[in-house]
């Protein structure tokens, strides 16, 4: 179990994910520039996620799995450890099931009081927000890729939504993990908003270490689940479990490597704008592919701010550090692009549409290399095209 020694205290890592406002980095002042730029931007209703690019229709399916062989590190008290996955698929036809929510209102008022935005933005607005994704369509027929999605420390798997249904439409099975009293607002059945416990105890150091391999264990076990054909049923069908990576974003990122690093089953990792938190991050990964994609600002090679030397020595295989300029640490998330369209301001200098198509181009493109053996000239060196992402 993970020691707690400051009980009510928000640990500075929480504070550096979530005291800027929502899709920036912004100081706290910019949170009060932001209800009056608010108030001034006409309403639009809710805002809508950027169409995926792949050829397949995308069909969502939410599921609550609990692991009763593991005791939960937060509340040992509880049945198991408990987790939310949503999981993004290729659908048979377009049109059928019905719209896939983005969170409930209830989700979207804790993630907005926690960016310092409640009552800027009506958490109805945000929940709404319109995905691309129908829950109940026909899996498509066939055996497709798996990758698992883990988001930074205190935030929901919603924020990944844009990634995980765009990778979908290009023919992966994607499942977006939210990891039990690790985000601000994750609904569990019954209603259940279980606390963030661990953004209360967490303190930088050997504590973000045990949450990076408790996410690792996490991610092991979505694996058992949904390849399993008694358990997952008609999605087990649709796995190619030969064919499996793992990503994230911040904290997320650092499972991913550390999934890698424990699951032989997990082929290839990306870890976006994630330190890794462990003193041996990439041991154990081998010869096995892995990209690191970050902020120019704080990935820096040599920089004091980020612990990625390190790994990239401990990394043996294909492997790739890219950083981009002018991104913030929200910048691959779907954060930068529903704060443009929910007229927040975002000081962050690299826009909106640029910070999800360099996310969505690059993500898809090492997966396509990897899992699907497809060359990628975009992974070879800099390009015209992508002239913020130096390698």
């Amino acid at each position: 179990m993970i020691s707690r020694t400051r009980k009510g205290a928000v640990a500075a890592l929480l504070t550096c994910a979530l005291a800027v406002p929502l899709l920036g980095a912004a100081p706290a002042s910019a949170t009060h520039r932001a209800r009056h730029a608010v108030q001034e931007v006409p309403s639009a209703g809710a805002p809508e996620l950027p169409r995926p690019a792949g050829p397949h229709p995308v069909g969502r399916r939410t599921l609550h799995l609990v692991d009763r062989d593991r005791t939960d590190p937060w509340v040992p008290t509880a049945r198991g450890r408990e987790l939310m996955v949503s999981v993004s698929y290729p659908a048979r036809s377009a049109g059928t099931g019905t719209p896939a929510p983005y969170m409930t209102v209830e989700e979207a008022r804790l993630l907005l009081e926690a960016r310092g935005l409640g009552g800027v933005v009506p958490a109805s607005t945000l929940a709404g927000t319109r995905t691309h994704a129908r829950v109940g369509a026909a899996p498509a027929r066939g055996r497709f890729p798996l990758v698992l999605l883990s988001p930074g420390f205190g935030m929901p798997r919603a924020t990944l939504t844009s990634l995980a249904d765009d990778l979908a439409a290009r023919g992966y099975v994607v499942a977006a993990v939210d990891h039990a009293h690790e985000s601000v607002g994750t609904e569990f059945p019954g209603g259940r908003v279980p606390p963030c416990v661990a953004c209360e105890e967490v303190d930088p150091g050997p504590e973000q270490a045990a949450v990076v391999r408790g996410r690792a264990a996490d991610l092991s076990f979505v694996i058992d689940e949904l390849t399993d054909g008694r358990r997952a049923g008609s999605l087990s069908r649709m796995i190619d479990s030969r064919r499996i990576a793992a990503a994230g974003h911040s904290m997320g990122g650092a499972a991913a490597a550390a999934t890698m690093a424990v699951d032989r089953r997990v082929r290839a990792g990306v870890d976006l704008d994630g330190n890794f938190f462990v003193d041996d991050a990439g041991a154990g990964i081998g010869r096995r592919p892995f990209m690191m994609l970050g902020a120019e600002n704080t990935h820096t090679p040599g920089g004091d701010i980020t612990d990625w030397d390190g790994a990239w020595d401990r990394l043996h295989g294909w492997k790739r550090w890219l950083t981009v300029q002018g991104a913030g640490h929200f910048s691959f998330t779907d954060l930068p692009w529903l704060g443009k369209r929910l007229g927040l301001p975002d000081p962050t200098p690299l826009p909106a549409e640029r910070s999800w198509e360099i996310t969505r181009d690059h993500v898809g493109a090492f997966l396509d290399l990897h899992l699907r053996g497809i060359p990628q000239p975009l992974l070879d060196g800099p390009t015209a095209a992508h002239p913020e992402v130096a390698f």
